[in-house]
């Protein structure tokens, strides 16, 4: 089966020529039409986006508000973070063996289930994400100019980390070099220490000059990432190229 061409999630600013350069190799029309996930624009919109969320909008946004602007990291997939390979019934045991709930009472909110990421990063109160660099989550931070904490675990997560890292320099690596193999996560081991976790944060959340700069490149992303998609923009303007080359095939 062959195809006309490639509809991307991102936007001509982020990919920097590349777009172009991945045409002239596949021989195709490459459409940037992202980024999606700024298709949701209310409150509730961004709460429903993906699967169910296992918390209520109304009290993600209750804690979130309670907390100073930039001040809060998000942190998704805790059970896998924790230790590759263990059930959930695993870590529910080492949730409650260790205190977990109990000792962020006050300065952290767990969310047990799925969480409504897009309603959480577009909160003022993110100053940080710590992601497995899944293109989705990348472009999503990007989108809301929240700078990453970049732990990457197989696949093309590693290429994206580079390209967050050294490309567009608004993520700070945690040290993970080796990836993890599907059917041998429990051999892997320990990827990261403690000490890691906490100087990547210390960095992504103050960092002196350079981490002010990744903030002020991240929030200049978010701002092209949002005029990509205005009347003028070169999203809106690709998509309508999508739907006039469709129409002629």
């Amino acid at each position: 089966m062959s195809s006309h061409g490639i509809v991307v999630n991102s936007f001509q600013e982020l990919e920097q020529g590349c777009a172009e350069e991945y045409e002239k190799v596949m021989n195709k029309r490459v459409w940037c039409i992202g980024p999606v996930s700024l298709c949701n624009k209310e409150s509730l919109d961004k709460f429903e986006r993906g699967n169910k969320p296992s918390i209520e909008e109304k009290q993600c946004l209750e804690w979130l508000n309670l907390m100073e602007p930039r001040s809060v990291i998000y942190v998704p997939f805790i059970w896998v973070v924790k230790t590759i390979g263990e059930n959930f019934s695993e870590l529910e045991k080492w949730l409650e063996d260790e205190k977990f709930e109990e000792r962020i009472k006050g300065r952290g909110l767990l969310i047990k289930g799925w969480a409504p990421q897009i309603l959480i990063l577009s909160h003022s109160a993110i100053g940080g994400f710590l992601t497995h660099c899944g293109w989705n989550s990348t472009i999503e931070s990007v989108c809301f100019g929240v700078p990453m904490i970049t732990w990457p675990l197989f696949a093309e997560q590693f290429l994206n980390e580079k390209f967050v890292v050294e490309v567009l320099k608004i993520g700070v690596r945690i040290g993970v070099e080796v990836p993890v193999r599907f059917g041998d996560e429990a051999k892997t081991g320990v990827l990261v220490k403690k000490s890691k976790i906490v100087d990547a944060v210390e960095m992504t959340m103050e960092g002196g000059e350079e981490g002010e700069k990744r903030r002020t490149r991240a929030t200049e992303l978010g701002n092209f990432a949002r005029r990509a998609l205005e009347e003028e923009g070169s999203s809106r303007f690709n998509i309508s190229c999508l739907i006039q080359d469709t129409m002629k095939h």
